[in-house]
């Protein structure tokens, strides 16, 4: 009797356990915070160029304090906007996402998509996301993704879905090259593939997924700086952000954050996002808050 006892204490205290990490993990998702890092990599006495990175917003239209955190980062004013893809959930999300975005929109901006931003996210069960891998999965709706691609077009940003495009910033000419969604293999990094040219003051790449082929690729050929998305920083993590998958084939410790990639010695500075948002069928984070980050890049030291 007193073994049953015990037996339905413990199980007691685990549901309880389970249900309040699951609470945390529900809030935490929903505890948008901006990040700001410093990158210096611009030529000595050279004016600082201020970037915002977005990802990840899996925006659906009731999702009203999500809404109101991109609204805020218009005040931020930055240089260049870069949005690394899987920007909606839903047909219904694109006219509040431009809403949001508007303030951001008159600012020199470029963008990739994610598959969510062609097709509605399916249903996954949470635990899953730990195990399985988010390319299988039922058939899915299509999103009118052009609507959201022609209004981003109109408004000056340049879409980089394996196309190249070269902006003046900050005084400074930028040039950039992206990629299509790797992790379903829309990428084709051979229409930009080549040298870094020599008369542009910085080139950026940027991707949704943060695939070792494409970031061994604009390494090799001189890439300065990679933007990525897609990892949601591991999004289900062990304490201090210590990503347990990224659901690709990146290295966990740079699942989110600045660091270095190498690839036939040579070096790039690599941001990838932790986004600020989930799958909807998922809406959970774990030791791995929502984010948008500003990064400084400025001179060397």
């Amino acid at each position: 009797m007193r073994r049953c006892q015990l037996a339905a204490l413990a199980a007691g205290s685990l549901v309880g356990l389970g249900s309040a990490v699951t609470a945390g993990a529900w809030a935490e998702a929903r505890a948008f915070i901006l990040r700001r890092v410093d990158v210096p990599m611009l030529p000595f006495g050279s004016p600082e160029i201020r970037v915002l990175h977005l990802s990840d917003i899996h925006l659906m239209p009731y999702q009203l304090r999500k809404r109101r955190f991109i609204d805020w980062l218009g005040a931020l004013e930055p240089d260049l906007v870069i949005t690394t893809g899987d920007n909606i959930s839903s047909a219904e999300s694109i006219g509040p996402l431009l809403d949001s975005l508007a303030p951001l929109l008159a600012r020199p901006g470029a963008f990739v998509f994610g598959s969510n931003d062609f097709v509605e996210p399916g249903f996954r069960n949470p635990a899953s996301y730990l195990f399985g891998n988010s390319r299988k999965s039922a058939k899915r709706r299509p999103l009118p993704t052009w609507q959201l691609k022609d209004a981003l077009t109109e408004a000056g940003w340049a879409y980089l879905d394996n196309k190249s495009a070269r902006l003046e910033i900050g005084g400074r000419t930028i040039d950039f090259r992206g990629t299509g969604d790797a992790h379903h293999g829309l990428d084709d990094y051979s229409a930009v593939a080549g040298p870094a040219l020599r008369d542009a003051g910085l080139t950026i790449g940027v991707t949704h997924a943060p695939y070792r082929r494409i970031l061994d690729a604009m390494t090799a050929d001189g890439v300065q700086l990679i933007f990525a998305g897609h990892t949601h920083g591991g999004q289900i993590c062990l304490p201090v952000n210590r990503a347990i998958i990224d659901n690709c084939d990146l290295p966990t410790e740079q699942a989110s954050g600045l660091s270095i990639w190498s690839s036939e010695g040579r070096a790039s500075w690599l941001h990838v996002s932790a986004g600020i948002g989930t799958a909807p069928t998922v809406p959970l984070r774990l030791f791995c808050r929502p984010e948008a980050t500003l990064l400084r890049l400025v001179g060397r030291g």
